[in-house]
């Protein structure tokens, strides 16, 4: 009967080892000066190995032409699946024409590859949505509906070069807009339009620049707007750092709206300098394109649940959006912590 048992136990080994995938996954993620990318990749990574699969990862530092030689190289390494988070969605065409050739299929990650038919789904939250849910909560916080004296508001929008910005924006602006126009928020500064607003590289130091130069020639009498739409959170930390700068106290200090939650600011909305922060959580992303991946190698229909949405100037790219959520004073220890997604101590002190 032992030896039964082992034999059995034995066979149920073998049979598992041969159930876990097999392949080789290459990912490709911009740069790992923002924390959410290390997160990403790590996350990704480990979902697919679990998986079966073998990885290769790379980082490509915000340079373009290194992400080009990154991809280049996972095609010399016969990679079966390029999962790729681009740096400027529009330059890798020519890259990805020779995966397209090689027969490598392509998932955009989490921002779109655009003016390229070589791309075969896209993953990523809902971006339009993480604007609607920063409006929406300026909206509420200030009862925008009833409200009587017209709030100050300036506005920040990412990165020309990322699809996903004028996502975020759009979606904030269309809950924003009545309001503006209204008279109830006024932009003191006037600057509403994308390209005035928008931050180059998603820069902190570029968005701590442009708050400066807004809060010496529009706020010179020392009072803080009322609230600053960032739509992510390095631009949030260089906002919050020009306020400082410029002296503000915790109590002046204007509703600043945020995505990703990072450990510094939620750190900052722990002690009350950012408002919120779009949560979305990684883990999410990373198994969903799992999946994606999985039923690529096996054949198998590709999980979409959006096929009109994401127009790249050459092809709608059927893609899965997850649904993202926000994180507060209120809300973060049960979203962030209970969720396992960081420690206590990640954000203590």
């Amino acid at each position: 009967m032992k030896k039964l048992i082992t034999l059995f136990l034995a066979l149920l080994l073998v049979f598992s080892a041969s159930a876990l995938a097999e392949g080789k996954i290459g990912v490709a993620m911009p740069t790992q000066d923002l924390q959410r990318w290390n997160q990403d990749g790590a996350n990704m990574k480990a979902q697919l190995e679990a998986a079966g699969y073998e990885v290769i990862l790379t980082y490509s530092s915000n340079d373009v032409a290194r992400q080009v030689s990154d991809l280049e190289n996972m095609i010399l390494n016969e990679v079966d699946v390029l999962v790729v988070a681009s740096i400027d969605g529009s330059a890798l065409d020519t890259v990805l024409s020779q995966a397209k050739e090689e027969g490598i299929p392509i998932i955009a990650y989490d921002r779109l590859l655009t003016k390229t038919e070589a791309v075969d789904y896209y993953a990523t939250f809902d971006n339009y949505m993480v604007g609607t849910i920063q409006g929406t909560y300026i909206k509420e916080r200030f009862d925008l509906d009833n409200v009587t004296e017209p709030l100050t508001i300036e506005l920040f929008a990412g990165s020309p070069d990322d699809n996903n910005a004028y996502y975020f924006f759009n979606g904030a602006w269309d809950v924003l807009k009545p309001y503006i126009d209204a008279g109830k928020l006024v932009v003191k500064s006037g600057q509403t339009d994308f390209e005035t607003i928008a931050i180059l590289g998603w820069g902190s130091d570029d968005a701590q620049a442009r708050m400066d130069n807004l809060l010496t020639a529009y706020y010179s009498d020392g009072v803080a707007p009322d609230i600053v739409l960032s739509p992510n959170d390095s631009l949030a930390l260089g906002i919050v750092n020009s306020l400082k700068a410029a002296g503000f106290s915790l109590e002046e200090f204007p509703v600043i709206t945020g995505q990703d939650c990072d450990v510094a600011n939620t750190k900052n909305i722990i002690a009350g300098y950012q408002a919120m922060s779009v949560f979305k959580d990684t883990r999410t992303l990373a198994s969903k394109v799992v999946e994606m991946v999985d039923a690529i190698m096996k054949g198998a229909e590709v999980p979409v649940n959006d096929t009109t949405t994401y127009d790249n100037g050459v092809k709608v790219v059927p893609s899965f959006l997850c649904e993202p959520v926000f994180a507060d004073v209120n809300n973060y220890e049960e979203l962030l912590i209970e969720s396992g997604y960081y420690t206590p101590d990640q954000l203590a002190g």
